[in-house]
């Protein structure tokens, strides 16, 4: 899960025989009492049906779906885009190019670590230039 900005507010790395609709439920079951100030999750449409409502009597998070348009052809979801994004600058890290890690809370440590990396070198150049 990620914020408006793209940075990683909490990673769940889970078999690959979870699909991501119960990989959700998880995650947010963890973050529950992280986050008491969050209202509003989006998601792309495979999280659409009986989560929604699931969002809503567990968690009373509002779990908005960002759904595609009739149009054909390439279109940039609005905040779909930010997790992709996010995607790509961990793709950056040789470590989350291939699945080197036998745990997966050793992979989610590296997203962590990744993140934590890439946040440090913004605000080194951020200071930089002030």
């Amino acid at each position: 899960m990620v914020d408006t900005q793209g940075l990683v507010l909490t990673a769940l790395v889970h078999p690959a025989d979870i699909q991501d609709r119960d990989g959700a439920k998880l995650l947010i079951e963890q973050m529950k009492c992280t986050l008491p100030r969050l209202r509003t999750v989006f998601a792309d449409g495979g999280y659409a049906g009986q989560l929604v409502d699931w969002f809503w009597d567990s968690v009373r998070w509002n779990l908005e779906i960002v759904k595609r348009t009739a149009t054909a052809g390439f279109q940039l979801l609005p905040k779909r885009w930010i997790v992709e994004r996010t995607f790509a600058w961990l793709s950056q890290y040789r470590r989350h190019s291939r699945d080197y890690e036998e745990l997966p809370e050793t992979s989610e440590a590296m997203i962590y670590v990744s993140m934590i990396r890439l946040m440090l070198r913004r605000a080194g150049k951020r200071k930089a230039n002030a």
